[in-house]
């Protein structure tokens, strides 16, 4: 499991990089208080350089700032949650598509090597990794398509989706019984849009329908104990 590098930190962009990993991975929670203080001798940096990496996290929607309490690891709504997820069935259906009429030998020998190390992970029961990985496939597939708005704008939507997961997620072993990555990456193989398109519908209605939209409190986490885990 990834933690703090043991490399010297040096820069905003790497703060940034290490921290959205860990909230990825489901290692650092929603609702998680970031100190500045405590980010700071996490990562042997100054308070600004961390000031500055959270202001940036707070503009991909993964951190939230308040006025006067400071920042924490942002915490969706079962209504926001309910939000990304019809944002995603609106994207992702016809951009699975457009990639199934694209894909290259290359591209599909890209997409089984995520679900390689997604497997991997999960055998390692290391869930939260898993998790990232499959939110990089969907992103994959976008950049398949070559469709860079798209792109972008599903990434931070994978993003605000392991928020969601991590606070609403109703079995966690959901993950090892599904096998629709392997079915999207055959009907990209075989080019075919139909096929690819109805997958990613019903696909993205399961990852939904194990979603327990109800609000719920979380007991407080060790930011440094997370991230030296």
């Amino acid at each position: 499991m990834a933690t703090v590098s043991e490399s010297p930190i040096t820069s905003v962009e790497q703060i940034v990089a290490q921290l959205t990993e860990a909230v990825h991975e489901h290692r650092v929670q929603p609702g998680t208080k970031l100190r500045e203080d405590e980010v700071g001798e996490i990562f042997g940096v100054s308070r600004t350089l961390v000031r500055d990496a959270l202001r940036r996290m707070e503009h991909g929607g993964l951190v939230t700032i308040q006025r006067n309490r400071g920042a924490f690891v942002a915490k969706p709504t079962p209504k926001e949650a309910r939000e990304v997820f019809e944002a995603r069935a609106l994207l992702e259906p016809q951009t699975t598509r457009a990639a199934a009429e694209r894909a290259t030998a290359r591209d599909i020998a890209e997409l089984e090597h995520h679900m390689a190390e997604e497997h991997s992970a999960l055998d390692r029961e290391e869930a939260g990794l898993a998790l990232k990985l499959s939110g990089d496939f969907h992103v994959a597939i976008a950049r398949i398509a070559d469709q860079k708005t798209i792109e972008q704008f599903l990434r931070q939507l994978v993003s605000r989706s392991s928020l969601v997961i991590a606070l609403y997620w109703r079995r966690r072993n959901a993950l090892c019984e599904s096998n629709a990555h392997h079915a999207l990456v055959e009907a990209l193989r075989t080019g075919d849009g139909d096929k690819a398109e109805d997958l990613m519908k019903g696909h993205l209605l399961d990852v939904l329908s194990q979603l327990d939209l109800r609000e719920r409190d979380q007991g407080p986490v060790s930011l440094k104990d997370a991230l030296k885990r």
